[in-house]
């Protein structure tokens, strides 16, 4: 029954589903995982690399995370060129409002000017979905910090904890029971995206070449900064952590 609806996203299945869209959140299922934590002082974002070969340079730049503007940054799960397309669309919509109102965009706002975007690809013919969720971390004057997830139909949602990708029913359990909903610090927060990820990843051995990380916090002038963990901070993290236990437990 399925591939007589599943070719086109305009067209609606008797039982009121959209195949393309369900199709591409599945894309997404099997992309590199991706989680967010809030903290009361910040935000944690981390995320898994495909490493496909030896012999593939490791490139300087992140993958995974990205800068969005002052305030806000991203983590993406999917395809990476649908990502990159978005990013761009993001990033000229807060220089946009910055340029018009001379302050940065509310971090919700920006999240609804995408998702918007977004949904418009699930609705007009000749275009597919975009392939890629994505969790932002971001803060403003209204709500402090924030933490969203969007999908490819569109839909966000905010979290103070969630995971994208491979694995993530099994990173959302094992977040539902240790997050604190009080006295989370941005310590705490990286002690649990790291055990997350040790249990949660199918590598045998974690390290820098693996894993992305990133913090968007407050600075000691009072202003948002965005933090990328450079290789050899990844790895005296992971070592502080010590994540060969939590790969000991889970064997």
């Amino acid at each position: 029954m399925a591939r007589r609806y599943d070719s086109r996203t305009t067209i609606f299945s008797p039982e009121g589903r959209l195949y393309q869209v369900e199709y591409a959140m599945e894309a997404i299922s099997h992309a590199g995982t991706a989680l967010g934590i809030l903290a009361d002082d910040g935000i944690v974002l981390a995320a898994e690399k495909k490493v496909t070969s030896k012999l593939l340079e490791q490139s300087a730049s992140a993958e995974k995370v990205y800068v969005l503007n002052d305030t806000m940054a991203c983590a993406v799960a999917g395809i990476t060129a649908d990502a990159n397309t978005l990013i761009t669309y993001a990033r000229q919509q807060a220089q946009q409002y910055l340029y018009t109102y001379g302050e940065e965009i509310p971090a919700e706002l920006l999240v609804q000017r995408m998702c918007d975007l977004k949904q418009g690809y699930t609705q007009y013919g000749g275009l597919r979905p975009f392939g890629v969720s994505f969790l932002y971390a971001g803060w403003d004057s209204h709500f402090g910090f924030q933490l969203y997830h969007s999908d490819p139909s569109g839909n966000y949602s905010g979290w103070k904890a969630t995971c994208i990708g491979a694995n993530s029913s099994n990173a959302q359990s094992i977040l539902k029971q240790d997050y604190k909903e009080t006295g989370m610090t941005l310590a705490n927060a990286k002690s649990l995206a790291v055990k997350v990820l040790a249990k949660t990843m199918d590598s045998t051995t974690l390290g820098s070449d693996k894993l992305e990380f990133a913090t968007v916090s407050k600075g000691k002038d009072g202003k948002i900064a965005f933090h990328l963990f450079s290789a050899e901070e990844i790895d005296q993290l992971l070592k502080d952590e010590n994540v060969a236990q939590f790969k000991e437990e889970e064997s």
